[in-house]
């Protein structure tokens, strides 16, 4: 965590005097996250949390065709996130983008090797911050469909092997990055979340496909050699943790817990305490998103304290300046109003915690 902060107060004072943070191997090497028992430590085997934000927009600008991401991209709005006392940034990516698969005449120049090297770039922008990065497979469509994320589909489909095949290739070499499986598993059971089943499409009413169960994608991120940390959402978009990991093994050791938490009537403290704490006392626990829809943050203010005191750590959702038409505070969740990091009222809450938080 000290090294982490180290570069991140680096970084803005670089920045804040007009020159950019130094990409240097030093800075990367700096940004380690292993698993150990049910922390995650960094390069000197000391307990640490990832607290930071999502980096929204490399899901959907590509496959829609006008860019690959939705806002800045470069240092100096990196440093902006860093400002916040972050550690870790989560980026969210596109199967298709990434494959180069089911293209358009739209799209076509920001997919493939274009996406993959703007992804690899920002990390190492990211990284030069002293910033850890959580890749999450985003959005998904099976077969011939193309992944527009107009309609989520309930699990990952045969294109999310080969997706984490390249992937962990491509990262396998860094320790500052953690792969999320997939963003938000729904509406399936324990069996098909682990094995994978026959599952009606999301996005083609009448038609079905395989899903491709979390297992499957471990070993597709293991056979590449990749032994990073890799983390697996429960149920119910992610908020069910009732029976993870259910089964699901890595031969690295390297499993964490994914949840995803809104301020939803289902999210009590009473919920965390009984189902969340007891995974979180076996194995790391990373609230890959958080946020909350009223432009305010007593939600968030509850969890992050109760997410503190049980060594959880939490990324808000999500850093994309509001604007009309796109982003709101309440519909986003949007934190920031303005990319230089100017807050909403939600992203106060996060901002100010993350400056107090240990």
């Amino acid at each position: 965590m000290r090294r982490f902060r180290l570069w991140v107060v680096v970084s803005a004072l670089l920045v804040a005097a007009g020159v950019a943070p130094v990409a240097s191997a030093q800075a990367a090497a700096g940004v380690v996250v292993k698993v150990s028992g049910n922390k995650l430590v960094d390069g000197l085997g000391r307990p640490i949390r990832l607290l930071g934000v999502n980096r929204s927009g490399s899901e959907y600008a590509c496959i829609q065709g006008w860019g690959i991401f939705d806002g800045p991209s470069d240092a100096t709005s990196i440093a902006a996130i860093a400002a916040w006392h972050t550690n870790a940034v989560r980026v969210p990516l596109n199967e298709d983008c990434w494959l180069g698969i089911n293209s358009t005449s739209a799209n076509q120049a920001q997919m493939g090797a274009v996406y993959r090297q703007a992804i690899r770039a920002y990390v190492q922008r990211l990284h030069a911050a002293g910033l850890a990065v959580i890749l999450d497979l985003h959005i998904t469509a099976p077969g011939k469909e193309v992944a527009t994320g107009a309609t989520l589909e309930p699990m990952p489909d045969a294109h999310s092997t080969a997706f984490w095949k390249s992937v962990a290739k491509a990262f396998k070499s860094d320790p500052g990055v953690l792969f999320d499986l997939y963003n938000e598993p729904n509406n399936v059971g324990w069996s098909c979340w682990l094995s994978g089943c026959i599952l009606n499409d999301a996005l083609k009413p009448g038609a079905t496909f395989r899903a491709v169960g979390m297992q499957a994608l471990v070993d597709a991120v293991r056979s590449t050699g990749a032994v990073q940390p890799i983390m697996a959402g429960g149920l119910q978009w992610s908020s069910d943790l009732s029976q993870w990991p259910a089964g699901l093994s890595d031969p690295a050791g390297q499993l964490v817990a994914s949840v995803h938490v809104y301020a939803y009537s289902s999210e009590t403290q009473a919920y965390w305490d009984q189902t969340m704490a007891p995974v979180a006392a076996a194995y790391p626990m990373v609230t890959g998103e958080l946020g909350e829809f009223d432009c305010a943050h007593g939600f968030i203010d509850g969890y992050m304290g109760w997410a503190d005191a049980h060594g959880v750590s939490y990324l808000g959702w999500t850093w994309d300046a509001t604007a009309p038409g796109g982003w709101t505070c309440g519909g986003g969740p949007s934190l920031i109003t303005n990319y230089d990091g100017t807050p909403t009222g939600f992203g106060v809450g996060l901002r100010d915690h993350l400056a107090t938080s240990p």
